[in-house]
């Protein structure tokens, strides 16, 4: 049997994700420590392994910026992305995500847009966008069928800032419009 240097030497050549989080390595001639699934290519002598991100860092590596293993599965920042989620869905659902564009939205979790959708992407499969979207569309249709309220009102009070746009997004969502849906439900 393989003693363990060269399994966690194999697992580094081959980019085995079974070992991610199981080890790190620090490469002794860039200072910078990686997950075995980077795509770094570091020579054996050059190698040096570690059970936690904490242990390389305390020997004085830094996270790799390609494959950042900071973020392995079950750390801190790993458990983070769902926590940025179910925070930026908790402002959506009060209605706080309206008057931002995507940017600033995300700005409020610390993230990029581009970050954010991406987190929304692998956890919901949508992105905040159509989340708040489904949201509002969602709230107008309840309204439709409690109130009499006229649809402009409806249209207004969902976050529309215009009774076309609000058509066209009911439209498209429930393949009817809204004075439609309104009778074929009573």
């Amino acid at each position: 049997m393989k003693n363990q240097t060269s399994i966690y030497y194999q697992a580094i050549k081959d980019r085995d994700p079974h070992f991610d989080g199981v080890f790190f390595f620090g490469v002794k001639t860039t200072g910078i420590y990686c997950r075995p699934i980077c795509p770094a290519r570091p020579q054996k002598k050059n190698i040096e392994f570690f059970k936690s991100a904490v242990l390389a860092e305390k020997a004085g590596y830094r996270a790799c910026l390609r494959c950042r293993p900071e973020t392995t599965p079950h750390s801190p920042a790993w458990i983070g992305k769902s926590a940025i989620v179910q925070r930026a869905l908790r402002r959506i659902r009060q209605g706080k995500r309206q008057a931002l564009n995507e940017e600033q939205f995300a700005e409020i979790f610390g993230v990029s847009a581009r970050h954010l959708r991406r987190l929304f992407q692998e956890e919901l499969g949508k992105t905040p966008k159509q989340v708040f979207d489904d949201l509002r569309l969602s709230s107008a249709q309840k309204m439709l069928l409690e109130t009499k309220q006229p649809i402009i009102e409806i249209a207004l009070s969902a976050g529309y800032l215009s009774l076309r746009r609000f058509n066209d997004a009911f439209k498209l969502k429930f393949k009817l419009s809204p004075s439609k849906f309104r009778k074929e439900s009573l």
